[in-house]
């Protein structure tokens, strides 16, 4: 079980949900954002938070519940939330991407999130999506089987969160404004966190370090969600093993394994079995750093896997991959495959509608007239998606704009295909001036209701070669094949699995290489699809769909609530 401090807060609530439900189906809570001081790093910080604590609090729901959270802003900072995966069919307005589906919350505003989670189970997760709040603004959203429905796999005697993070020493709204205003690229963070805590690696240790404590024998759920803004992670526990059962809310065959990978905004479910010699054992994460020759903090993080009545001890060290272990990360996350057996598992579709192959990677943007910026070439550093720059606006959001018909805010041109084809990730192309420049755009694509999509992601070696995690809203996506270099289309379509693709919502789209996706727009709505590393959307790196209605009520946009923050 966890520490005594953590399995306070844990009572206390899951006590505050339960008063809070109102009925067999309805969960509803608050969200009271303000500052809060703490001390991490033998340092005081003032941070945003939720109800008081980092990460914010859990929500536990079963499938099939409508959540209500109403979300009080008593933060200096305009503010949205996201719920990350959530599908929001038919409510497409509590989706929460600042300027996409909402205007922000003001400071001192409110506003109400209500949205029905039907057709997932696993684990997801809830952050901000105005600026880089979602360092301190997030937690964990758990979804269980709704009455009468089983796990497809043994039944864990308890479960637990691990949330991994990143620290600033600083304000990251700052640490952002600062990059934004010289065009450089912001500073990294000082520490990694798991729930919160940097573990006892560090210069400045804490007696707070995350701890949890397990039973000889027994078996255990973990619910493993990267929270960090701008980091990928390997994570192992010593001597133990993980059988992965589930990615991003959706089942998956039991995967076998001593490491994981996560990108940003993605969670991986995992059993663990309690069958070493009883002792303390590290749960450790550090960087997956894809892209050569970029600084990066190098520092691992820890918590605790404390055997019940064993002899104190200092816990044993997993030995963790080299940071730039490619091999690593590709067989991790190319292994994985969907459980077709599960109750929400839908057959890939055969028939492709709207075939898209966009290109990703960084950029430049014009730093203006008598300036020089701290980017490459005396330039702003930007990113791209086929070579247009996304710019949100930031007087009425895209779906308002879309509903009311309003002009001047959006284009829907963006290419299906890059405007010039070259040779994507041959790194002599990465200077090249002629490619680097990218105009800022709102340029969206628009696809017809139920349709078919399937996405080629073309990384590219342009200023950088890394591994780019794409993060697509309101829908979960099959992935039918990844791999390195340029696609192939007469070699590579041969590599689709059309049988039993992982589904997810987040994909880290290989260094140096591709991956196809494919999906039904079946939810009408405007959908942000970018690069969850936030050091590279406000550069740009992302667009969004305009999924058009349907035929009947079930598939027409919505009106929005009476309660929608005005801009």
């Amino acid at each position: 079980m966890a520490s005594p401090v953590f399995a306070v807060g844990f009572v206390l609530a899951f006590l505050y949900l339960s008063v809070s439900i109102t009925s067999a189906s309805l969960v509803e809570t608050s969200f009271d954002v303000k500052n809060l001081t703490v001390n991490r790093l033998c340092q005081e910080q003032v941070i945003t938070a939720v109800n008081g604590s980092l990460p914010g609090p859990t929500l536990r729901v079963q499938e099939g519940d409508t959540l209500v959270v109403h979300v009080f802003n008593r933060s200096p900072y305009n503010l949205t939330v996201h719920w990350h995966g959530v599908f929001q069919r038919l409510t497409p307005w509590a989706d929460g991407p600042e300027f996409v589906t909402q205007c922000p919350i003001m400071p001192g505003g409110n506003y109400t999130y209500r949205f029905n989670l039907t057709g997932q189970v696993g684990t997801l997760w809830w952050h901000a999506h105005t600026q880089w709040l979602r360092a301190t603004v997030y937690g964990a959203l758990v979804i269980r089987p709704r009455e009468g429905q089983k796990y497809p796999f043994v039944k864990p005697y308890r479960e637990d969160t691990i949330m991994l993070g990143e620290w600033w020493n600083a304000n990251v709204i700052d640490v952002e404004t600062t990059a934004l205003a010289t065009g450089s690229a912001p500073n990294n963070s000082d520490a990694y966190t798991i729930n919160g805590w940097p573990g006892d690696l560090y210069s400045c240790p804490s007696n707070k370090t995350y701890r949890l404590e397990v039973e000889p024998g027994r078996t255990y759920l973990l619910r493993i969600i990267n929270a960090a803004l701008n980091n990928q992670f390997f994570f192992k526990i010593a001597n133990h093993n993980m059988t992965v059962v589930g990615v991003d809310a959706a089942y998956t065959n039991p995967l076998l394994t001593d490491v994981i990978i996560l990108g940003p905004g993605q969670t991986t479910d995992v059993l663990i079995t309690a069958n070493q010699s009883p002792g303390s054992y590290y749960m450790a994460a550090h960087p997956y750093a894809s892209a050569a020759g970029v600084p990066f903090n190098n520092s691992t993080t820890t918590a605790i896997l404390a055997y019940q009545n064993a002899t104190p001890s200092t816990p044993i060290l997993p030995i963790l991959p080299p940071f730039n272990d490619t091999p690593t990360a590709f067989r991790f996350s190319s292994n994985l495959t969907s459980l077709v057996t599960s109750p929400f598992w839908v057959p890939v579709p055969l028939t492709v509608d709207e075939s898209m192959f966009i290109t990703i990677g960084l950029g430049l943007a014009a730093c203006g007239s008598n300036q020089t910026c701290g980017g490459i070439f005396g330039q702003r550093m930007s990113a791209s998606m086929n070579n247009h720059s996304f710019v949100l606006p930031t007087q009425i959001s895209l779906l308002e704009a879309v509903l009311r018909n309003v002009s001047g805010v959006y284009t829907t041109d963006f290419p299906d295909q890059p405007p010039v084809q070259f040779d994507y990730t041959n790194v002599n192309n990465s200077f090249d001036l002629n490619l680097l420049m990218t105009p800022k755009l709102t340029s969206l694509k628009r696809v017809r209701y139920n349709s078919t999509v399937q996405i080629v992601f073309q990384n590219t070696a342009l200023i950088g070669i890394e591994d780019h995690p794409m993060h697509l809203h309101g829908f979960n996506f099959y992935v039918l094949a990844q791999g390195f270099g340029n696609y192939n289309p007469q070699n590579d379509t041969g590599k689709f699995n059309l049988i039993n693709p992982q589904e997810r919502n987040t994909l880290g789209v290989p260094v140096g290489g591709w991956a196809v996706i494919r999906f039904r727009a079946n939810n009408p709505g405007v959908w942000f699809i970018h690069c969850h590393l936030d050091v590279h959307m406000p550069w740009g790196l992302g667009t969004a769909l305009l999924v058009e209605n349907g035929g009947t009520p079930e598939s027409t946009l919505p009106q929005p609530p009476a309660d929608l923050p005005r801009c």
